[in-house]
């Protein structure tokens, strides 16, 4: 046959230069022949297991997206109809997952749809649509609500709650979104994300119906939870776990008096917030506390209010030795989630719906999981602590 794959030009073609695979590769005839008989083969053996009289009836033509590029195929008909082939199927224009994982690849990393378009063109020398691109991601979304439904383990050492905020197109207008994120730390000492909620706003109340759905999927405990300073917080995540011991995020709360100490005052001012946070002991915060209010109350009483009124739960982690301390005082934890949930999104703007965000944000969790594959610094000490901190509470999860 005149069309048959030549190996002797495809060595020749080979040592021109010429690639093996992607646009103008020299596979591409390979492709269509192979395809081509093992579609041929297929109505063969559905004609053989026909009852009722049936034929052979031409050929159409089909173009295939393939790794290979762009190959234009002779697909076999049979009389009756009957005929549905298995390798490509009916409605099928590619011919390889390979493509479709090298989309999903790049859109979980932040490409926009232009640039995924031109890698695509330039790999494989194929035009793909951005409908195209939304078609394949979209695949993702059924992916994430199991992953959302997904049951989670009974106790967590430690948990992280935060808010990040986006556009979402909702009834012809755009309108701000909160999507609540929350970091675990297991008992193997590794960090999971457990879920991600949106609203249109980060309230206590939202945080309400977050932290009972943890607790439908199987979380029985939590020992210490770092929040930022929302109002009611604490009081929500007391209602579902009330033995949580709930930390306010420190660096929250810096950031927060700054706004309203004046420019020019800022490293003065914190220079003597440092020896609060800082201190060895509870006692010696609050003697840091008092200097504070002594130097700055007059000038800025509003700040000092600020920390007074939240000091049960910002001096939390002074009871713990340093390796807890370190690890719950701040919600940096799950704000490097978000700075890596900023990186995918800086090229999108804004998003037409909220599964389009979703199946952004679990495509970068899926990569950025792929690191979490160690336990935190002296995490069998820290576990060790923890249960003599909280006495009885992990014994059945603890394996001695």
């Amino acid at each position: 046959m005149s069309n048959e794959f030549d190996f002797n030009k495809a060595l020749e073609a080979l040592q021109s230069g010429q690639s093996l695979t992607g646009k103008d590769g020299v596979l591409a005839p390979l492709v269509k022949q192979l395809t081509e008989a093992a579609l041929g083969a297929e109505l063969e053996a559905h004609l053989a297991e026909e009852t009722a009289p049936n034929r052979k009836n031409g050929k159409g033509k089909k173009t295939l997206k393939t790794t290979s590029g762009n190959v234009q195929i002779d697909t076999p008909r049979d009389r009756a109809g009957t005929f549905e082939p298995q390798l490509v199927k009916k409605n099928q224009t590619s011919l390889s997952s390979e493509i479709e994982t090298k989309i999903l690849s790049m859109y979980g990393r932040g490409l926009s749809y232009q640039d995924i378009c031109e890698h695509v063109q330039e790999m494989y020398g194929i035009d793909v649509s951005k409908a195209t691109i939304t078609a394949v991601t979209d695949k993702v979304i059924d992916e994430v609500k199991q992953w959302q439904q997904r049951p989670l383990e009974s106790h967590y050492p430690f948990v992280w709650l935060d808010a990040i905020h986006y556009k979402v197109k909702e009834s012809s207008r755009y309108v701000s979104k909160a999507v609540y994120t929350v970091l675990g730390l297991k008992m193997d000492g590794k960090k999971e994300v457990l879920g991600l909620y949106l609203s249109e706003s980060e309230g206590a109340n939202f945080w309400l119906s977050v932290l009972t759905d943890l607790q439908n999927r199987g979380v029985k405990d939590i020992l210490i939870a770092s929040v930022d300073g929302l109002t009611g917080f604490p009081e929500a995540i007391n209602t579902i776990f009330p033995q949580t011991e709930v930390q306010l995020c420190i660096v929250h709360q810096i950031r927060n008096s700054l706004k309203y100490v004046a420019s020019k005052n800022h490293r003065a001012f914190m220079a003597d917030l440092k020896p609060v946070y800082r201190a060895v002991s509870k006692a010696a915060a609050e003697d840091a506390l008092d200097t504070l209010e002594a130097v700055w109350g007059e000038r800025y009483p509003i700040v000092i209010k600020s920390w007074r009124n939240k000091w049960e739960t910002l001096s939390a982690y002074f009871k713990y030795p340093e390796e807890i301390r370190r690890v719950i005082y701040t919600t940096n934890s799950i704000e490097s989630v978000h700075r890596q949930f900023r990186k995918l999104t800086k090229t999108k703007g804004a998003f037409p719906n909220e599964n389009s965000l979703l199946k952004l944000l679990y495509l970068g969790i899926q990569n950025a999981s792929k690191k979490w594959t160690m336990p935190i610094q002296n995490w069998g000490l820290t576990l060790s602590q923890l249960a003599i901190f909280f006495e009885g509470r992990l014994d059945e999860v603890i394996e001695l």
